[in-house]
């Protein structure tokens, strides 16, 4: 083999041994016999596989060592599922890495193979409560950014104080977060399935209120009253981004057409109601 092909090789092993730690270390972490008896069993298959590669380079390479508590961070903040799925994404091009060098190394295809019996095993394995009550979180937040969204483009225009604005907008949403919640026990009870409904309405309660505090901290914080609802708009569309970016890895489920989606509704209902909030202030003659 040319030095080109061993300095690519290198590569493939330090990735191995890095996911290799990776597993390892979640599989140290977490209390479930199952998902830790998993991890476990592909931690030792990326370690196999270092030693696959070594065999051909004769050299050892030390982990990325920013990268494992990169992704262990991420998964003890995120939860397992994102984690690891995040990772395995980055592993898909290494499978494709590997089968371009099959012709020179036979053992390149039996790797790649493997690592995509890892996904599919990883994607059977992981049990996690919040990803249970991910419906949950998504209908706390899908109905905080677009009806709170809305509100606070009204109420700009109508009342024109910001401390007003803050006042009106936090008021609606504690409501609308609590009648949400309710909403959300009664009918997850009626469901009668696994998912508890106390949980589910502590999960949509929580995701409403926070998405209610993040969008109107710029009317708290500043005084001019279309740069906050300008800033409560990037808000809206951050947490659409991120959430969306989340579900999208976790669930395996397409991003761009939910991220505009979501985007193209709170952002429709928001202009509606700043034309509402207009005609409201000019045919009533609210001054204040």
């Amino acid at each position: 083999m040319d030095e080109k092909m061993i300095t690519k090789i290198l590569g493939f092993q330090r990735s191995e041994i890095t996911e290799h730690y990776v597993y390892l270390k979640l599989a140290d972490s977490i209390p479930g016999s199952n998902n830790r008896e998993v991890l476990s069993r592909i931690a030792a298959d990326e370690k196999a596989h270092y030693e696959i590669w070594k065999d051909y380079t004769g050299r050892d390479v030390a982990p990325d060592r920013l990268k494992i508590w990169w992704y262990y961070l991420i998964a003890k903040v995120f939860g397992l599922t994102f984690g690891v799925k995040l990772m395995e994404r980055g592993e898909e091009n290494a499978q494709d890495n590997y089968r371009s060098v099959a012709s020179v190394i036979p053992d390149a295809e039996k790797i790649a193979a493997d690592e995509d019996a890892h996904e599919a095993e990883l994607l059977k394995m992981i049990d996690e409560e919040r990803l249970r009550y991910v419906g949950s979180i998504v209908l706390g937040l899908n109905d905080a950014l677009v009806e709170l969204t809305g509100a606070l483009a009204g109420l700009t225009l109508a009342l024109q104080n910001t401390r007003l604005v803050a006042t009106a907008g936090l008021i609606t949403g504690i409501a609308a977060a609590l009648s949400m919640a309710a909403s959300e026990y009664i009918s997850t009870k009626s469901e009668g399935g696994m998912k508890n409904p106390v949980k589910a309405a502590i999960y949509t309660g929580i995701a409403y209120i926070l998405t209610v505090f993040f969008l109107i901290v710029p009317y708290l914080v500043l005084e001019q009253l279309f740069i906050c609802l300008g800033l409560a708009i990037i808000n809206a569309v951050l947490v659409i981004f991120v959430f969306t970016f989340y579900v999208s890895v976790a669930q395996e489920i397409p991003f761009k057409r939910r991220f505009f989606e979501m985007t193209g509704l709170s952002l429709g209902v928001a202009f509606f109601s700043f034309c509402l909030g207009f005609l409201v202030r000019k045919f009533m003659n609210i001054d204040i």
